[in-house]
């Protein structure tokens, strides 16, 4: 592994990723909930919309809680490790996906 790898690796304490997994599922079987109900001709439009919306919301606070985690853990440390104009890029890159 090479240190720039080793700077991006997800650094994770035990609570948070498993918060994370726990979370991810959850929506695993919100989405074959999803699946059984577009299997089921009598079920209503507007509920498999509100689920489909209910699992974008539950990812959104998936990624929330990793990037909350790299931002604390990482970027408020970056300066210290002199990476800062580094870190500042990357960061700005992925919260386009945001």
């Amino acid at each position: 592994m090479t240190d720039r790898t080793c700077d991006r690796a997800l650094h994770l304490d035990r609570e948070t990723r498993e918060d994370g997994r726990r979370r991810l599922l959850l929506i695993r079987e919100q989405v074959e909930g999803i699946l059984r109900m577009l299997d089921d001709e009598s079920v209503y439009w507007a509920d498999v919309l509100e689920q489909v919306k209910a699992v974008g919301r539950a990812l959104d606070d998936v990624g929330d809680l990793v990037l909350g985690t790299h931002l604390r853990d990482h970027v408020v440390t970056a300066h210290q490790r002199g990476d800062a104009g580094r870190v500042a890029e990357e960061l700005m890159g992925v919260l386009k996906y945001r």
